[in-house]
């Protein structure tokens, strides 16, 4: 877990520069406008709706847009219809790889998602092939200056948390998928300053990526997150924070 997600510290980084933070806007609106397509538009009532708001705000997407993107999803104004597919594959040195898509042509994303892993020494495979390996949790990010380790454990344990885990700059927060905002609201409230939350799919195991496989794959990983049609790559590889960053 802790390789992907040193990546995405790195990849979120990136997303400071006016193009890259335009592209994870569009991917968190039309997560915001699906989610109030096949949930409704209250947040207070759909979980999904909720966290898809929560994350775009914590991206800084303007208000006017998130509730624009609501509005399109609930039918008020006129957008794209989106449908979710998952794909799965190994990339270079046999890391298994979960791709997540929103698009209005499968056909297109199947073909450009296949072409990607072929081009970076992966290969697209069938489904249920990797899936297996990754769980659904609540991931919360916070900066390890923000609080001290020993009173971030004990509210963690207060609050119900799973999980705490120190990780370079940051601690992780896991929760069960169905503590995930509750644990999110209760940290917010009691003013711990959170760098990123999420439902994140994490895996069982990983797989140790070597300095002679680093770069295939981290090329790989960003040409899937580039895509317009993806939402979110998942993997299960370990990296040295060291090569990490020079390869990064």
């Amino acid at each position: 877990m802790s390789g992907h997600s040193k990546w995405a510290h790195i990849k979120r980084k990136k997303a400071v520069t006016d193009a890259r933070r335009g592209k994870l806007w569009t991917k968190l609106l039309k997560e915001v406008m699906v989610a109030a397509r096949l949930g409704g538009t209250d947040p207070n009532a759909d979980p999904r709706l909720r966290t898809a708001i929560q994350e775009a705000k914590s991206s800084n997407v303007p208000n006017v847009n998130i509730e624009r993107a609501v509005k399109k999803g609930g039918g008020e104004l006129g957008g794209s219809d989106y449908e979710e597919f998952t794909y799965e594959g190994y990339g270079p040195g046999g890391v298994a790889v979960l791709v997540e898509t929103l698009t209005d042509n499968r056909n297109r994303t199947v073909a450009d998602v296949r072409h990607l892993f072929s081009r970076y020494g992966g290969n697209l495979g069938e489904t249920g092939c990797v899936a297996w390996i990754f769980s659904k949790r609540g991931l919360l990010s916070i900066d390890r200056s923000a609080i001290a380790e020993e009173n971030l454990m004990n509210l963690a344990i207060e609050l119900g948390a799973d999980d705490v885990s120190a990780e370079d700059e940051v601690y992780e927060v896991l929760t069960s998928p169905e503590g995930y905002q509750a644990v999110l609201g209760d940290l917010q409230q009691k003013g711990v300053s959170l760098i990123s939350h999420q439902l994140a799919m994490l895996p069982s195991n990983t797989v140790k990526v070597e300095a002679d496989t680093a770069p295939e794959l981290l090329q790989l990983m960003e040409a899937l997150e580039d895509h317009d049609d993806v939402q979110h790559v998942w993997a299960n590889f370990e990296i040295d924070s060291e090569l990490l960053t020079n390869v990064g």
